[in-house]
């Protein structure tokens, strides 16, 4: 990764200034759930830690009752009740940024029949027109037939008009050199930077410890978070940038926990820890009692009927 010092855009310079950043005003969720988890949700602001419990996180959308990382995914987890939504992005080949978990189209849309000759269907070898022809929601179920694959933007839109939050994974960034600005660059035109405090609205993470550090760099107010198992010994040379370490729940003790909330971020905050993929009630409980501050579920209502 390069040394040199970044440049950095108008809107991000005012980002950093807190002076001049406008408060963004978040209330609580006012619509009411409609899916048959209603009789067992909660107000947000219940769900947000503060002493009541890990936060709860819909991973890729309510994935678990949605085709994962479309708009009915992040519908889905408004009907939950849950706030924050994680998805994934990643670069088409003429520029769009577009959210897709896999390198390749192929596990989540129609594009083998839509494309026969394009294998391996990487998404980075197809434009945004082409991948907005496929069909994300047929694989999942009927019901969800013709659900396009999401532009980044259509994803803000969707989740700004739920009163929703992001956990944004930058995936496979080192394919994508420069996704980092570009992914800056989107938020902020959509207003996402504008928090009155790091972690308000919007976290980045990823497995790439030299993306996070280069988000941390350009935009060093925003939370972000590194998703892994970095040894203890090391854990203070991954606070410089990150505010976050996030863990698979296999690879959790009480002590690990413990040894990554001890240290400070860069943000003069402890160290969060979130982990994923927690998808039944009695893990869990059992993740809730080692401490963690995040809890990344594919079905947040039964984790938060669980902890209940």
């Amino acid at each position: 990764m390069s040394n040199a010092t970044p440049t950095w855009p108008g809107w991000l310079l005012g980002a950093i200034t807190l002076t001049v950043v406008p408060v963004v005003s978040l209330p609580p969720l006012d619509f009411a759930p409609s899916s048959a988890a209603a009789s067992t949700a909660e107000p947000a602001a219940t769900t947000a830690g503060h002493g009541r419990g890990p936060l709860l996180v819909a991973h890729r959308g309510a994935s678990g009752y949605a085709p994962e990382n479309t708009l009915a995914a992040a519908e889905a987890a408004a009907e939950t009740r849950t706030t924050w939504v994680e998805t994934d992005v990643q670069r088409t080949a003429d520029g769009e940024l577009v959210l897709m978990h896999d390198t390749t189209l192929a596990r989540t849309t129609n594009v083998e029949e839509v494309f026969p000759d394009r294998a391996p269907w990487r998404v980075a070898d197809f434009t945004a027109a082409e991948i907005a022809q496929l069909d994300a929601g047929s694989w999942f179920g009927e019901e969800f037939a013709g659900e396009p694959v999401p532009t980044l933007t259509e994803f803000l839109d969707e989740l700004a008009g739920n009163r929703q939050r992001l956990l944004l994974e930058l995936k496979s960034p080192s394919l994508y050199p420069g996704i980092e600005a570009d992914i800056l660059d989107e938020l902020g035109e959509r207003g996402w930077l504008n928090e009155w405090y790091p972690g308000q609205r919007v976290v980045l993470q990823s497995f790439e410890a030299d993306s996070v550090r280069t988000v941390h760099e350009l935009a060093p107010r925003l939370e972000t978070g590194f998703l892994g198992t970095p040894p203890v010994a090391e854990i203070p040379e991954y606070a410089e940038f990150a505010d976050q370490i996030n863990p698979r729940h296999a690879d959790l003790t009480a002590e690990y926990v413990a040894s990554i909330q001890a240290v400070r971020g860069p943000h003069g905050r402890p160290l969060k820890v979130y982990t994923w993929t927690v998808n039944d009630g009695e893990l869990a409980t059992r993740v809730a009692g080692l401490g963690v501050d995040g809890i990344i579920s594919d079905v947040p209502d039964v984790v938060r009927a669980a902890l209940r």
